[in-house]
């Protein structure tokens, strides 16, 4: 186990450092206290808490040979990948034990909206934390064939509303050769579902290996199982069948040219190098960005050109006076340990908002 050093102020600040580095929350890291520097005023002199972390190793639980397991088996290998749910639903629980209460089954900008929570139910202040659930697409003919799926709407098929259960009704297209347009961790996550499901699958990349978003870990673990990735090619159409079925892909293949604002080399079609890949289901998974329905529906709330609303960093306080926000709403799709430090400093907002107001 590799261990690394990181210092701050206190070690709580430290392991914040880490748990951000590594993208996992403080109890899947390995901590070693170095030092620990005063607390409260740091002065000339004083030492700064020292810490060395390391990401624990995750229990090995995805099968090397999963393909052609039977559903029941798929069952005990997929659910172990997302173990979330049950700690979450504890922590559900403990902000209901506060005092907290949930109004479920509400949509804001439809059912109501922030200026009449405000204007006419009374509330002080409104904190957003709606996320960044919209799936984007490439805008290509045939994008609205059957079978052509948002990894948003596959994964929630197959996870939460637990499809690769035999026992359970919710409808999913399997498949038996599965495209994976995109290349980041939540491509791998669909990409490693579909293959576990009984797929052939493919992973559609438009730049080359060396500029995949998703983590190295999760790129090796898709290879491992047994995807098979496309690299500097990228979808132009996706053709149908007389029933508006997926029945194939056509691709074009690329090459690297210039780098662009991002900094990474921009793709560039090789003309005439188009070719057919045969499918029978395509999952898109190009990113996210927030639902505009609840900044659409709020008069003075600032948005930016990516359509996230815009607020303070370090109190959540947004444009509209009383109106906090924090996490994928307004940084765009990122990890739950940024959502978590941005609720908080939402919190430490709105309380200083009602103690001046």
């Amino acid at each position: 186990m590799e261990f690394r050093e990181f210092s701050a102020k206190t070690v709580d600040e430290a392991i914040t450092k880490a748990s951000l580095e590594f993208e996992v929350s403080s109890e899947n890291l390995e901590i070693q206290i170095v030092s620990e520097g005063k607390t409260g005023f740091l002065g000339f002199g004083a030492k700064p808490a020292i810490i060395k972390a390391a990401k624990k190793e995750v229990e090995k639980s995805l099968p090397k040979e999963p393909k052609k397991k039977p559903v029941e088996k798929v069952k005990e290998e997929v659910k172990p990948v997302k173990p979330a749910e049950p700690e979450i639903a504890k922590e559900i629980e403990k902000v209901k034990e506060l005092g907290v209460k949930f109004e479920t089954n509400v949509v804001i900008g439809k059912s109501t909206t922030i200026d009449q929570l405000i204007e006419e139910e009374g509330f002080e202040a409104v904190f957003i934390g709606s996320g960044a659930g919209l799936p984007m697409f490439m805008g290509i003919p045939g994008e609205n064939a059957n079978e052509v799926f948002s990894a948003n709407e596959y994964l929630t098929r197959s996870n939460l509303m637990k499809a690769f259960d035999s026992s359970y009704d919710t409808p999913i297209a399997a498949g038996k050769k599965v495209a994976v347009v995109g290349g980041g961790n939540v491509a791998m996550d669909a990409a490693r579902t579909a293959l576990r499901l009984g797929a052939e699958v493919h992973v559609v990349y438009r730049r080359s290996e060396a500029e995949l978003p998703a983590r190295v870990e999760e790129v090796h673990h898709a290879k491992e199982e047994g995807v098979i990735f496309d690299l500097l090619t990228n979808p132009k159409q996706i053709n149908v069948d007389e029933n508006g079925n997926v029945k194939s892909m056509t691709v074009i293949k690329m090459e690297l040219g210039e780098p662009d604002a991002s900094g990474r080399r921009r793709p560039v079609e090789i003309p005439g190098s188009e070719y057919d890949i045969d499918l029978d289901t395509v999952i898109m998974s190009l990113g996210t960005s927030p639902n505009p329905l609840i900044s659409s529906t709020t008069k003075g709330l600032e948005t930016n050109r990516r359509k996230c609303i815009v607020a303070e960093e370090e109190n959540g306080q947004t444009s509209k006076e009383g109106v906090f926000a924090g996490g994928d709403a307004v940084t765009g799709a990122a990890t739950v340990i940024l959502a978590m430090g941005a609720g908080k400093a939402g919190a430490k907002g709105i309380d200083e908002y009602l103690k001046n107001k």
